[in-house]
């Protein structure tokens, strides 16, 4: 469909108040995140074994070093549950370490054990790898574009949700 009758095809499902689900821009963007993570999780996947929630686990860790679940549930915008099952996990199977907090004994730090470290190490340059070929159909001036819009997009977002929470 040209871009002229994609647009105008729109225009008339707003005014006659249709809700078109593949044009609707939060369910285009939750398939396009769940399209790149299944796609990017088929390299971690098919070499290490490890579950999205898991690579999201290691990914932190590898960046930031030390972590409790929280502040990884919160970085990463995973649940708690699926946050503390990817621990689990990764601890079970000797790629994450975790030592009790001294400044509060309720939660414990976790980080990478040298096995983890080196899942990390291995797989990061391949995630970029990835995000750059992802973007490679894009010019300069778009993936620029691209950033900023989704920056402005989750602001908005953000903004829209506390003004519900406050309504509410």
């Amino acid at each position: 469909m040209s871009t002229e009758r994609h647009d105008d095809k729109r225009r008339r499902s707003a005014a006659n108040g249709t809700l078109e689900l593949e044009r609707f821009l939060p369910y285009q963007l939750n398939v396009l995140a769940e399209q790149v993570s299944r796609s990017l999780s088929k390299i971690y996947g098919e070499r290490y074994g490890i579950s999205i929630p898991e690579w999201r686990v290691i990914a932190t860790l590898g960046q930031y070093g030390r972590m409790t679940a929280k502040e990884i549930g919160l970085h990463s915008r995973m649940h708690k549950t699926k946050v503390s099952r990817a621990v689990a996990s990764l601890q079970a199977d000797g790629r994450l370490e975790r030592k009790a907090n001294s400044d509060d004994k309720r939660e414990a730090l976790l980080r990478l054990t040298r096995q983890g470290r080196l899942i990390y190490d291995a797989l990061a340059p391949d995630a970029l790898a990835f995000a750059g070929e992802l973007t490679s159909v894009l010019s300069q001036a778009d993936s620029e574009a691209l950033g900023r819009i989704i920056d402005q997009l989750r602001e908005r977002s953000e903004d829209l949700a506390l003004g519900l929470d406050r309504s509410g």
